[in-house]
């Protein structure tokens, strides 16, 4: 029955575009969609002489659903026309009348509702006959979901005079919303300039009519992200400050300052290009870190204390077990020795957590100069460092079952050593190892605090990035820290004997294990072992839906809850929250009522909207999930480590029960 009324309103709203097409003059064939109808339309009767004919593309759209503009931000693309199979057509330009923002969750796109006309001017080959339009358009429409659709559009115009046509009003409308120099509109850009390095200032005057709602789109190199402006008026709102933030984004092909401003206030645009050279993003973020804002001091603590705090709990996170495996086996080594020795054992382990830390910070910071995505853990979206790693718990574990003999994790420290066979340095380049390879094999975890302290620390400077991950890497070798202050704790153990032959056995199962976990990422990273959407679909407890944070707002308008998890298939935490909580009654049957919207975003691979949406919430890793719904429009994020009472009360206060 729905479908019989969706096709019946089709067909009716076809049949009324053509009658009013034939009841008027300067209209072409009409194509009707469910959501929209698309024509084209001329501002004149005839050719006459004309060397450019006013014609356009005229998108009606039905409430609620949008189409786009030349540069349509975050998502969407912009209509395609060709005009192939056209006669006595030498050229035909698509114009872009003045579009609105829209703003989702921190994803900005721009376009139009309601109705637009985008201008085109027909230049023919022959001024003074006939000209017929033949068009293949590609237009995208977005509400809830973005549907293509295709169109075959025709309109001719004949030779004879060239009065103005039934359409001309609409035309002109539409023609007169392309922004220009701004003289036309009452607009001029009087000033644009950079500020503290990361901001564009743009100032503008209105002559004739006050500013109602100022906005400005940039446009520039692919390298560098604006933002939504803060805007301020003065001079009885004559005068407006526009300042755009700038952030570097994950695409570097592109560093010049040449930028295109779209200046809006209403129907009425203006467009200029500026070049600013400091604008390459490299620049841009040398410039913040030469005057960074100085923190306030309370702050810094409070965060470096939760820093030091979220890397002691790390020792206990489900991703760390091979971790444990190299300090018991470390331990292990120590039974029955001497207390100075192991005193020294473990400091050097401590400091190659501690040096591990700052080298992962500086890698971190040399990125976000560089301009490309960072984060807790992105290292595990890389295949290279997957095989790499998967190959040395591969060797550690052979090494552990006594395939060969090596002492652990010295493996790469025997090259350096060829010349060196004192016992003593050996053993302490082999501590220092352990305590680097511990935290590489660390950092796909999160826990509780860990986010809190990362998404503080690589939002801001470098200074801060530094001093946050040496209060963390402090926390994770609190253990050893402590083993070092009391070695009689480890010497008090048995001697090795056979006992730890069989140990041994058992603790390279594990690191073996790990082996098997990377490979199975890193197959999935390559498309080998990854299942098809309708395969996960299929074995999953719960009936996700692909993320899409363009449908969260409609979708709890419309009374839905909606709960997003972040994951990957590297995240062991991520895991862990899916196998004893999401997976799991009660959880896993409320996320399958049919007035809650499951989304999961899977961040195993490099994915730039994903990495926005964790920006949004100020977080670079994962685990993230938030719920949405109508008491929650704007989301309540949960903790790292999920609880069924911590999801089930999320997903009641949502919806207000």
């Amino acid at each position: 029955m729905t479908r019989k009324c969706a096709s019946g309103a089709m067909l009716l709203l076809a049949l009324l575009w053509a009658g009013i097409a034939h009841a008027e003059s300067g209209a072409g064939n009409a194509v009707a969609t469910e959501q929209s109808a698309a024509r084209l339309v001329t501002a004149v009767t005839g050719a006459g002489d004309l060397k450019a004919l006013p014609a356009g593309l005229e998108i009606t759209l039905k409430s609620g659903w949008k189409t786009y503009w030349r540069s349509p931000g975050d998502a969407g693309f912009p209509p395609e026309l060709k005009f192939d199979g056209s006669e006595n057509v030498a050229a035909a330009e698509l114009q872009y009348p003045t579009p609105h923002r829209f703003e989702l969750f921190g994803l900005q796109t721009f376009g139009y509702k309601d109705q637009v006309v985008y201008p085109i001017a027909v230049t023919p080959e022959r001024p003074g006959e006939a000209v017929k339009l033949r068009a293949h358009l590609r237009y995208l429409v977005c509400e809830q979901v973005c549907i293509p659709y295709d169109a075959d559009l025709a309109l001719d115009i004949p030779a004879g005079p060239p009065g103005p046509s039934d359409q001309a009003p609409l035309v002109n409308r539409f023609q007169a919303m392309v922004p220009g120099d701004g003289r036309s509109a009452g607009l001029q850009l009087t000033n644009v300039r950079v500020e503290a390095g990361n901001k564009l200032v743009a100032e503008a005057v209105s002559d004739g009519q006050n500013f109602s709602d100022p906005d400005l789109l940039v446009e520039g190199p692919a390298s560098l992200l604006f933002g939504k402006p803060d805007v301020s008026l003065s001079d009885n709102d004559r005068h407006a400050t526009l300042t755009v933030p700038i952030e570097p984004s994950t695409d570097t092909s592109q560093t010049a300052g040449n930028l295109t401003l779209t200046l809006t206030d209403g129907e009425r645009g203006l467009e200029a290009k500026v070049n600013l050279p400091s604008l390459a993003p490299a620049a841009l973020l040398s410039n913040a870190a030469a005057a960074p804002v100085a923190p306030e001091a309370s702050p810094l603590l409070l965060i470096l204390g939760i820093a030091l705090l979220g890397g002691l709990i790390l020792n206990v996170m489900p991703c760390v077990l091979p971790v444990l495996v190299l300090k018991l086996t470390s331990v292990l080594q120590h039974g029955g020795g001497e207390g100075g020795q192991v005193r020294l054992s473990f400091l050097a382990t401590a400091a190659g957590i501690v040096s591990a830390f700052l080298a992962l910070a500086a890698s971190l910071v040399g990125l976000k100069l560089a301009g490309h995505e960072i984060g807790w853990g992105i290292q595990f979206q890389q295949p290279v460092f997957l095989g790499v790693l998967a190959t040395i718990c591969l060797v550690f574990a052979a090494n552990l079952w006594g395939l060969f003999q090596v002492p652990l994790p010295a493996l790469a420290g025997d090259l350096a050593l060829a010349a060196d066979r004192r016992a003593g340095q050996h053993k302490m380049r082999g501590a220092f190892l352990t305590g680097v390879f511990a935290t590489v094999l660390a950092t796909p975890c999160s826990a509780p605090f860990v986010g809190t302290a990362i998404g503080f620390a690589l939002s801001r400077g470098t200074t801060e990035i530094f001093a946050i991950f040496l209060a963390m890497s402090v926390g994770l070798a609190l253990p050893y820290l402590a083993v070092a202050a009391a070695p009689h704790l480890a010497v008090m153990l048995p001697r090795p004997g056979r006992w730890m032959v069989w140990l041994r056995k058992m603790l390279g199962v594990s690191m073996a294990a790990t082996a098997l976990w990377l490979g199975w990422v890193l197959a999935g990273q390559l498309g080998i072992l990854r299942a098809t959407p309708a395969d996960q679909a299929q074995g999953e407890a719960v009936h996700w839906q692909v993320f899409d944070p363009a449908a969260i707002p409609d979708l709890v308008a419309s009374g839905k809850v909606v709960f997003v998890d972040v994951t990957a298939d590297w995240c062991l935490t991520c895991k862990a929250n899916k196998t004893l909580v999401i997976d799991r009654p009660p959880v896993s049957a409320s996320l399958n009522r049919a007035d809650v919207v499951p989304m999961v975003a899977d961040w195993t691979r490099p994915d730039p909207a994903i990495s926005r949406y964790l920006a949004h919430f100020n977080r670079y890793g994962i685990p993230l999930n938030v719920v949405y719904g109508p008491k929650a429009p704007e989301g309540i994020v949960l903790p790292e480590l999920l609880t069924s009472d911590a999801v089930e009360q999320a997903i009641r206060q949502a919806t207000g029960g």
